[in-house]
C-alpha cells in the first residue's frame, strides 16, 4: 500500500486476488495431479485444439502470459504425466508442437469442470459466473491486459529537476 492512499492500491488488490485464485485453483486441481499453471497449459491447450490448432509451445505461452522457458519446463512435466505430447513441427524443426493425449483430454475435462465451479463460487459476490456485474469485471482486466506497458525509464539522478 503506498503512504499517501488511504486505503489498499488497485496494483495490491489485484495481486492479492490473482494469489487467492491460484491458491484455490491449485487446490482444487491438485486431486487431478495438476498445479495451477498447469492447469493455465492444459485448458488453453483443450480450446486451442478444439479450435483446429496444434499449437507450438511460444504460440502457448504467448497465449497463456507464461514465460517460454516456464511453458517448456511445464510441458516436459505433462509429457512424463502422460498428459501431452511434444513434437516437432514440420515446417519449422526448431519448434515444438503440443497436443493433448486422451489422457490428458479426460484429465483437462475434468479439470475444467472443477476449475468452472470454483469461478462460480469466486465470482459469487459479483452474482456468478454469468452476471453482468461478472462480465463488466472481467471488461475492465482485459482493458487493463490489453494497455501495453511503456518501456522502463531508468531514473537518471544528474538530471536537473528530478526527484529520485
Amino acid at each position: 500500500m503506498s503512504k499517501g492512499s488511504p486505503g489498499p492500491t488497485p496494483g495490491f488488490l489485484v495481486w492479492r486476488l490473482a494469489n487467492k485464485w491460484r491458491v484455490a485453483v491449485d487446490r482444487a486441481v491438485a486431486p487431478l495431479g495438476l498445479t495451477h499453471a498447469q492447469y493455465s497449459l492444459v485448458a488453453s491447450l483443450y480450446g486451442m485444439q478444439r479450435a483446429g490448432e496444434r499449437p507450438s509451445q511460444r504460440r502457448l505461452a504467448d497465449h497463456t502470459g507464461l514465460e517460454a522457458l516456464y511453458v517448456s519446463k511445464l510441458a516436459r512435466a505433462l509429457e512424463s504425466a502422460g498428459l501431452i505430447e511434444r513434437t516437432r513441427d514440420p515446417r519449422d524443426p526448431r519448434a515444438v508442437q503440443l497436443a493433448l493425449t486422451e489422457q490428458g483430454q479426460a484429465v483437462t475435462r475434468q479439470a475444467v469442470d472443477v476449475v468452472q465451479e470454483l469461478l462460480q463460487q469466486l465470482l459469487q459476490p459479483l452474482g456468478g459466473l454469468d452476471a453482468a456485474r461478472t462480465r463488466a469485471f472481467t471488461a475492465e482486466l482485459t482493458a487493463l491486459l490489453d494497455a501495453p506497458l511503456a518501456p522502463t525509464v531508468a531514473h537518471d539522478q544528474s538530471t536537473p529537476g528530478r526527484t529520485p
